[in-house]
């Protein structure tokens, strides 16, 4: 008969979000959204269900209201059932009256909220990373070899590879050292063994993705003997290492991209416009679940051209050009606006006609005619007026102002920004 593995998850919500401001000034990390009409952390509540891991915490502290929401609004498992998704937001308390200090600490505080559900091991993801992982064959090498820690691992070229935790692995795949973003001029001692087809694309260092699963016991014991470590990568892991602790690597070759900044982000999002993007939206098997608003279907104008793009639901678009875009749910682009390359969040509510006869500001909630917009990452319920120009470029500096930024090139509209009628942001 077939042990049953009993699991819990933890997803970690991330810190200030600070690289990607300003969308993380009223949102937490995870709850930034991705594709028009999902939020990043669908994507690791997804990857679980999939595998059939369904008792989730996410653990935030940031902003968290909106998260909360999103997460109390999705995911309903039967009543008669096990399956959660839960929020565990740090608290002060008696004994811990500190904030998390990292993704380690995180996890320690959280520890009273587990005692309640029988776990043998427990699963720690990311909010914020884009993959599809069957995690059942992770969680299946890790009870099968025996190891008390398991990292996923993705392979890298020596370009990146400072920007990463780098393991050792041995033959048996199992890891013998580990440096926490190690600078380029050491790196030819971090080569670990790849296939012909990676060491080919000079990927030969084995970076980890944050993705790991611990015994219960194992991560008990190296919080107890190193209390004041609060982080896994640059802590906790090296320690276990030099301490003789089994750590197995496990080798992902599928897609992967850490949402860590905003030109990651934006990049991410335009390559899911392609026609074969590297993350398959599409998949029969693996659907990314979120929020069901039971919105009506997108419509067009007669004058619409759409090219490489994904349109969310609820849109009213009369727009000249779109190309190399992701529309957010109930966007309104008015005739004759050209937007390329642009990631938009739409709309959280429709005005009504009375409100567009006489608009807040006097400029409709939406995109105005004859706008050019390029190279633009736009948060919600925006107004922008009509004959806009706004082109991000790597020559422009980073700006703040109230209603924008500038950051990495890209153009930052914030939510609910005002941008009058013929401005120029270029």
């Amino acid at each position: 008969m077939e042990k049953i593995i009993k699991i819990v998850c933890l997803i970690l919500g991330g810190g200030a979000g600070s690289r990607l401001y300003p969308l993380t000034s009223i949102r937490s990390k995870p709850a930034v959204p991705i594709a028009g009409k999902y939020r990043l952390i669908d994507i690791p509540i997804s990857n679980c269900i999939h595998s059939g891991i369904r008792r989730i915490f996410v653990l935030t502290q940031y902003n968290s209201r909106s998260l909360n929401a999103h997460i109390k609004n999705t995911y309903h498992f039967d009543m008669f059932g096990h399956s959660f998704v839960d929020i565990l937001a740090a608290e002060q308390r008696p004994g811990s009256e500190r904030w998390f200090q990292g993704t380690a600490d995180a996890v320690k505080q959280s520890f009273q909220h587990l005692e309640d559900h029988e776990h043998d091991y427990i699963l720690i993801l990311s909010g914020d990373q884009l993959y599809q992982m069957d995690l059942r064959e992770f969680v299946n090498q890790h009870v099968t070899s025996g190891a008390e820690i398991s990292i996923a691992t993705i392979p890298v070229n020596s370009a990146d590879a400072p920007g990463f935790g780098i393991m050792k692995v041995e033959e048996n795949g199992f890891i013998n050292k580990f440096v926490e973003k190690p600078s380029p001029n050491e790196l030819d001692k971090w080569v670990s063994p790849v296939s012909a087809e990676q060491k080919a694309q000079g990927k030969e260092y084995l970076a980890s993705m944050g993705i790991y699963v611990f015994n219960k016991s194992t991560l008990h014991r190296l919080f107890e003997e190193n209390p004041g470590h609060t982080d896994f990568g640059k802590e906790i892991i090296p320690t276990a290492i030099n301490a003789g602790v089994k750590v197995k690597g496990y080798a992902y070759d599928g897609y992967w991209t850490d949402i860590g900044t905003i030109r990651s982000y934006f990049e991410a999002n335009i390559d899911l416009a392609q026609a074969l993007p590297n993350f398959n939206l599409y998949d029969n098997n693996r659907y990314i679940y979120t929020r069901a608003r039971m919105l009506p279907p997108s419509k067009f104008g007669k004058d619409t051209r759409i090219i490489n793009s994904v349109i969310s639901e609820g849109c009213m678009i009369q727009a000249k050009e779109i190309e190399n875009c992701i529309v957010g749910n109930r966007s309104r682009i008015a005739e004759g606006t050209v937007m390329k390359n642009c990631v938009t969040f739409g709309n959280d509510s429709y005005e009504t006609l009375a409100e567009l006869a006489n608009p807040k500001f006097g400029i409709a909630m939406g995109y105005g005619a004859n706008c050019h917009l390029e190279n633009c990452i736009i948060d919600k319920d925006v107004r922008i007026g009509e004959n806009v120009m706004i082109v991000g470029s790597h020559q422009m500096p980073d700006t703040e102002t109230d209603h924008y930024c500038i950051k990495e090139g890209l153009v930052i509209v914030k939510k609910g920004a005002v941008i009058p009628s013929g401005s120029r942001i270029v």
